[in-house]
């Protein structure tokens, strides 16, 4: 198949390479390119903001949003077909005529500046892959690094490639699935004036300022694990947070808990957590018994690396309690299996390398062992693309689905606990990211699950309020009549004691 990348070579970008690159390694793709002027509207104020935010936050000079020469595009003019059998236009500007063509936009409108646009308006953009006014493929794109123009304008061009790269090989599915709030009836924004760009930069390094203020006072991030009883009633059957609200596991202030994985295991029930701990800028797992009335003592570490782990997925099986916590920073998902629980982990197999995956959680569906993690795929977010493996038995061999990534979207895609059967369905936590890296917690029904994709229907959103302090709420497991979440909390650093 012969595809044309229509671009602007006023507006040349790393992106445009790196997705001219991808398309290249494609079986049966030939790509080249049709580069002209194409009245792409970003204001040269734009690059001063990115210059100012580079500096201000340390993000890299060599992005995606980088600005190229039209020399780089060399590699790709030669042999350009007359009639190509597809064009995939950035621009907006090319007609249906002989070729297909498939128009990308950003919340309805075509071009860079659309995108940008909706991403200093505070948007969650839709990304959108349409030939004749149809959907070919659509994406919800997310950052975790709200605020930050830049960053956020890399990481949804990141996942722009992604969704290009699975419509062309018919991965990707068409609408996505719609989300139990009301939809957003703003108009299509429009880019600020110079003016109000300048306005824009001069907060952002008053906001800068104020961060490293509050980092010198408190430490940040710092989250809080809550638990209840549920009295045989959890949220997948409240939907909504109790009216006892929750307490909460208490820390010495100079680390944090998050992530909890409670497990029911001879009759007690024990509670894994990410230790992180503030000094060492890294987390490892501890662990802590619990009875009716809460923790009998405080957790212990169980599992030390020489990289931040977290998430610790906790099962039993065959008798014995296993566990794959996150190890992206060692890009690995690794098995462990307790030989003194809850201690005594020793590694039992790598499941996946060479891959940044998030929050790995397993379950057995089907006849099929089913892993669901969200991948950063060669940069982007973290959150907002979910990829899935399927194997005969939870040790493996795992096989990365043929329609990877079978979603993506900042509001649903991720992990946030562990999966429960509830009517011969399976229902799946998962992390709302649009306002903030695990702003809330979704509860999704999936309605299909098989090599032929993965289709889910997120039922219900939670948000922190009056029964649950903070600003965010991101993961949910339960285990022997006692439920866990977490989120976030606010800790002074004079107000912290060293832990023995």
């Amino acid at each position: 198949m012969q595809v044309s990348l229509r671009l602007d070579s006023d507006c040349l970008r790393g992106f445009h390479l790196m997705l001219l690159r991808r398309l290249a390694a494609l079986a049966d793709v030939e790509v080249c390119v049709d580069a002209r002027p194409g009245a792409s509207g970003v204001p040269g104020s734009i690059a001063a903001l990115f210059q100012l935010e580079a500096v201000i936050h340390g993000l890299p000079a060599d992005g995606l949003a980088k600005r190229l020469p039209p020399s780089a595009l060399a590699p790709y003019r030669a042999g350009q077909p007359a009639s190509p059998d597809l064009v995939l236009d950035l621009c907006g500007d090319v007609r249906p005529e002989a070729a297909r063509v498939w128009r990308v936009t950003y919340d309805g409108a075509a071009g860079e500046a659309a995108l940008l646009a909706s991403i200093l308006d505070g948007r969650t953009p839709v990304a959108r892959i349409e030939e004749n006014g149809a959907a070919v493929a659509e994406a919800r794109l997310g950052t975790e690094y709200g605020g930050i123009a830049l960053a956020a304008f890399q990481d949804m061009l990141a996942r722009t490639v992604s969704l290009i790269l699975a419509a062309v090989t018919g991965a990707a599915r068409g609408a996505l699935p719609v989300l139990p709030e009301p939809i957003d009836g703003r108009p299509q924004p429009s880019l600020p004036s110079a003016g109000k760009l300048g306005v824009r930069a001069g907060k952002a390094l008053a906001r800068r300022v104020v961060q490293k203020i509050y980092h010198l006072c408190y430490n940040a991030p710092h989250w809080k694990v809550g638990w209840r009883a549920t009295g045989g009633r959890d949220l997948f059957d409240l939907r909504a947070h109790p009216a006892s609200g929750w307490q909460e596991l208490p820390d010495d202030g100079s680390r944090f808990y998050a992530d909890p994985f409670p497990i029911l295991y001879r009759g007690q029930v024990t509670l894994f957590v990410e230790d992180y701990i503030h000094r060492q800028g890294r987390a490892i797992i501890s662990a802590v018994p619990f009875g009716p009335a809460g923790p009998l003592g405080r957790p212990e570490p169980v599992l030390d690396l020489p990289y931040h782990l977290s998430y610790p997925f906790v099962f039993e099986r065959d008798g014995e309690v296993w566990m794959v916590p996150e190890s992206c920073a060692n890009r690995t998902v690794d098995l462990y299996r307790a030989t003194a629980f809850p201690g005594g982990w020793v590694k039992e197999a790598t499941l996946l390398s060479d891959i940044v995956a998030s929050d790995a959680t397993l379950v057995e569906h089907g006849g099929s062992w089913w892993l669901f993690a969200t991948v950063r795929d060669d940069g982007g977010a973290f959150s907002d693309a979910l990829h899935l493996w399927s194997a005969p038995d939870f040790r493996g061999p795992w096989t990365p689905h043929p329609k990877n990534p079978v979603l993506i979207d900042i509001a649903s895609a991720r992990p946030a606990g562990r999966m429960v059967e509830r009517g011969g369905e399976l229902l799946r936590p998962v992390q709302d990211c649009r306002r903030s890296y695990g702003a809330a917690l979704g509860i999704a029904r999936v309605t299909h699950l098989d090599l032929n994709g993965m289709e889910q229907r997120v039922e219900t959103i939670l948000t922190p309020g009056a029964l649950w302090s903070g600003r965010k709420l991101h993961t949910l497991n339960e285990a022997g009549g006692l439920e866990f979440i977490d989120g976030s909390a606010i800790a002074p650093r004079w107000k912290q004691k060293r832990r023995p």
